[in-house]
């Protein structure tokens, strides 16, 4: 990918969404909403130092929503000639025109709407040929190997470069759009053989090509995470603390989301149904929201729908402060948007108990013995009931150090439990997706073994 990747202007896709506004009001549609989008990337991988796959995309794509009055229709195209145009605002209508009426199905108030979008430096254009993406690769993976003759396999080593942008906008006034990028080195090496062997894997993702680890750093952990698994026994059943490693960390982050988004709660489909404003957790936790983080991967001045978006507290001193809604799913909770359509924002979650010194090593001392868990296997947790039930491996800790790997075993508790019984939060911070935390510390689990 030596030049950019777009075809259009970010004016060109602005005039197209107004045409698309037109086209329906003029079709006789009470409102409308249209997203534009384009972009194009590169990935590659290679495999044991041979190339395996060079991918190249490019895509774009228009999905216009009609209103008229309460009833709703969507459709899509990836045509932009002006007939298509017509034609997909055409079947949005007639969809619209046979839908039932649902008296939360509306745009947002105008008043809610960000007008003036700030600029938040989400575009880093990557422009990295194959050859060079190739070159990153191997050399990803060459340090993998070098770490010990023990690594003697590879699924492979990859690098992405994604760059995008696009407009969105609506009857009520609203338009708004910028270009954004997302790039990733990753690798997974294999430790052993036969029976015997351990995967492992890293990555390190950026909007900012300049700021990805370098790729000897990724191969050489990745390396070592695998062989530190070698050797794995199991466990017999038993309650203990357990040490959730931070990236597994983010997806407990991921899981509060999940159950406190409306959606869940509208379907009553949440075990934190009724919530708000009660202790969900210990004291000393915090969960921040930020959208307006410079360069953030969750960085964004408006949601979906074109709704401001502001940094909040979600969690204060344990207790939940707000919900993430989207104007559907508040209108169906009688509640206002919180911001959220299409999902969270920046979100770091903290403890006033943290220590600067408080890093990985720290927080196995702090555990003393106990569970560290680094892999999580399967989907079980149960959202309406809040049983969490999921495969894991991971490592036996002794009076803060790491005795022995383990493998098939399984972890289990309630989430309501669990998030009262978090203990700590390490100092170790990793960003994963839109999530931010160090490891997290449960002080009583069942780990069911042997």
């Amino acid at each position: 990918m030596s030049k950019p990747v777009f075809t259009h202007t970010q004016d060109q896709l602005r005039q197209i969404a107004q045409d698309m506004l037109r086209f329906a009001r003029e079709k006789g549609a009470t409102d409308a909403a249209v997203e534009i989008s384009e972009g194009g990337g590169l990935s590659v991988s290679v495999r044991k130092g041979q190339v395996e796959t060079i991918e190249q995309n490019r895509d774009k794509g228009i999905g216009v929503t009609v209103y008229i009055g309460q009833k709703r229709g969507n459709a899509s195209t990836s045509d932009f000639s002006q007939k298509s145009l017509l034609d997909t605002v055409d079947a949005a209508y007639n969809i619209a025109r046979f839908t039932a009426e649902d008296n939360c199905s509306d745009l947002p108030d105008a008043a809610l709407l960000e007008m003036h979008p700030q600029d938040l430096q989400l575009f880093y254009p990557w422009l990295v040929s194959a050859e060079e993406a190739i070159e990153l690769a191997r050399r990803t993976e060459a340090a993998a190997y070098a770490v010990d003759k023990r690594v003697t396999n590879c699924e492979g080593a990859g690098v992405h470069a994604q760059q995008s942008h696009f407009v969105a906008a609506n009857s009520r006034g609203f338009m708004g759009g910028y270009p954004f990028s997302r790039h990733t080195i990753s690798v997974s090496p294999i430790a052993g053989k036969g029976a015997r062997m351990q995967r492992d894997d890293w990555y390190s993702s950026q909007r900012n090509a300049k700021k990805l680890a370098q790729p000897e750093a990724i191969g050489r952990y990745a390396a070592e995470r695998a062989l530190a698994r070698m050797n794995a026994r199991k466990l017999d059943t038993r309650k203990c603390a357990v040490l959730f490693e931070a990236p597994l960390a983010a997806g407990l982050l991921g899981s509060f989301v999940q159950a406190v988004s409306g959606g869940a709660l509208y379907r009553k489909s949440s075990f934190l149904l009724d919530s708000l404003g009660t202790q969900i957790f210990p004291t000393h936790l915090q969960v921040v929201e930020d959208p307006h983080i410079p360069g953030g991967v969750g960085s964004s001045p408006f949601d979906d729908e074109g709704v401001k978006t502001q940094r909040r507290d979600v969690v204060k001193d344990g207790i939940l402060q707000g919900y993430f809604l989207s104007c559907y799913s508040a209108r169906k909770l009688g509640m206002q948007t919180t911001g959220n359509a299409g999902g969270s924002h920046n979100l770091t979650l903290s403890s006033t108990q943290t220590k600067k010194t408080d890093n990985f090593k720290a927080m196995l001392k702090k555990m003393g013995t106990g569970l560290l868990v680094t892999e999580l296997m399967g989907q079980g947790v149960n959202y309406v009931t809040g049983d969490y039930s999921r495969g894991a491996s991971g490592f036996w800790v002794e009076n803060g150090v790491i005795q022995y790997p383990v493998e098939e075993i399984t972890i289990a508790g309630d989430m309501r439990q669990m998030f009262q019984q978090i203990v700590a939060i390490g100092a170790d911070t990793l960003i994963r997706g839109t999530k931010q935390t160090g490891s997290i510390l449960i002080e009583n689990m069942t780990v069911a073994g042997s």
